[in-house]
């Protein structure tokens, strides 16, 4: 499209450039033929007084001489009262064009070799008809017309160019918006809910990025729903079930004890069945459309107020940090809740009672990490567990806990490790990226670079005691 504008509007200012330009040249042609003449008429008119006085040949050479070059004019004057006719100054003209002015009484141009002559009556003292003869070479009929045809064509190559420029402009802002909406239906057919079309260009073009992204944004919308559905299943059923049985764990010995641990434990079974079941059938898909974010500090306090109640009738120390300040991150609210709790629910869940642990976050100019440890034995194998959480099960566990965690930190362009944290045990840290780009790392442990230079906040060598 951009290129078939272009090559339009050369076409269209070629001819405009070539309708005007032709006429113009002739017309200075014409007007340079036009001041060469009026040159000549002038030195034509300079000798008729002369003439009118007399006719010597003497004077009237003398006349001709500082009217005009020695060779540019001749005067010629018809015989009568018995003085023979007198010619001054180099004949040009045939004698017939001569006798033809003489006899009509005015003035006429003729073509001689190398340019052309002015032939100009002039009447006698004795009523004889005289000729002035004026010659006008070539070189001043064209006199400065190549000049003024290189500047029309200079103007004119300049408008050609000027005009593709300008169309080349236009054809970009008709482009641009069109290759935005297709690089934006291409992104949203890859599952990159967050793409989004600049409401710009043409009118037809607005509208259409208009429709776009509405219809992205009921896309976002219909799978939101869909995907809150999933994370309902970890965060209502798994966290009761996890209450439930560390009260079961404090009933004691006994049949009825035994019962309900077993009821519990036959529960939660039937519950990863079910969240297996909803995985295969409906993938989960982390929607980021414009607007959608949260305050990872305030989820934070929130979800440790609820863990700290469990914490404490189970004897486990708790530390939060990094929560005082609003720390905004490009994620839904329900989606890092059930992130939270699938990896505090993990600590309550392989971490014997009394285990210490805690939750960090960290905040950069283009990153968030948000940190969860417990002084626990550790993961003897962090590979197999984040396989887990790429949908591998086994084990007796789902995998859903890391797969939920997981997909909330790819959906920024981050990422989630497991390694060893400073309380001895396990750390897992999500890795939260602000502008969707690749997270720069350092080593196994990774940083978050600022983007001042020479700032860098580690986040993973800091000393984190508990009180």
């Amino acid at each position: 499209m951009r290129w078939a504008l272009v090559r339009v509007c050369l076409a269209i200012a070629a001819m405009v450039v070539v309708a005007f330009a032709v006429p113009l040249g002739l017309v200075i042609k014409e007007m340079a033929r036009d001041r060469a003449f009026s040159n000549a008429e002038r030195e034509a008119a300079a000798v008729a007084p002369a003439l009118s006085i007399t006719t010597d040949r003497d004077q009237l050479e003398k006349v001709v001489a500082s009217a005009g070059t020695d060779s540019g004019m001749a005067v010629h004057i018809p015989a009568g009262e018995g003085k023979a006719a007198l010619d001054i100054g180099r004949q040009r003209a045939a004698g017939k064009d001569i006798a033809t002015v003489r006899k009509l009484g005015r003035a006429s141009t003729t073509e001689v070799p190398g340019g052309s002559v002015l032939l100009q009556p002039v009447a006698l003292s004795s009523g004889e008809i005289s000729v002035v003869e004026v010659f006008v070479p070539e070189s001043e009929v064209s006199n400065g017309v190549g000049t003024a045809w290189a500047v029309l064509a200079g103007v004119g190559i300049a408008l050609i160019v000027g005009s593709v420029a300008v169309a080349d402009r236009l054809g970009v802002r008709m482009v641009q918006p069109a290759q935005r909406l297709v690089e934006g239906a291409h992104e949203l057919g890859e599952g990159k809910l967050g793409a989004r079309v600049p409401e710009e260009g043409p009118t037809e073009l607005r509208l259409a990025a208009v429709a776009f992204n509405s219809m992205a944004d009921q896309v976002v919308q219909l799978l939101a729903n869909e995907r809150e559905l999933a994370a309902d299943l970890s965060h209502r059923l798994r966290t009761p079930l996890t209450v439930l049985r560390l009260n079961a764990a404090s009933l004691g010995d006994g049949p009825a004890a035994e019962q309900t641990r077993t009821a519990v434990a036959q529960l939660e079974r039937e519950v990863d069945t079910i969240i297996r079941t909803a995985r295969e059938a409906k993938p989960r898909t982390v929607a980021a459309g414009p607007g959608a974010g949260c305050d990872a500090a305030e989820v934070v306090r929130e979800r440790m107020r609820f863990w700290s109640a469990l914490a404490e009738d189970e004897g486990r120390k708790v530390r939060v940090a990094g929560v005082e300040r609003p720390v905004r991150i490009p994620v839904a609210r329900a989606d890092l809740v059930a992130a939270l709790d699938a990896l505090l629910g993990n600590v309550f869940r392989h971490t014997p009672e009394g285990t210490a642990f805690a939750v960090d976050v960290h905040n950069s100019d283009d990153a968030v990490i948000v940190l969860v440890s417990d002084a626990g034995s550790g993961i003897r194998d962090p590979e197999a567990a984040m396989a887990r959480g790429r949908g591998s099960g086994n084990d007796g566990s789902t995998g859903l806990g890391l797969d939920i965690v997981r997909r909330l930190a790819e959906s920024t362009g981050g990422d989630v490790r497991i390694g060893s944290s400073m309380l001895g045990g396990t750390e897992v840290r999500i890795w939260i990226q602000l502008d969707g780009r690749e997270p720069e790392r350092k080593g196994h442990r990774g940083a978050v670079r600022r983007r001042r230079p020479g700032r860098l906040v580690s986040t993973f060598n800091r000393s984190r005691s508990l009180p």
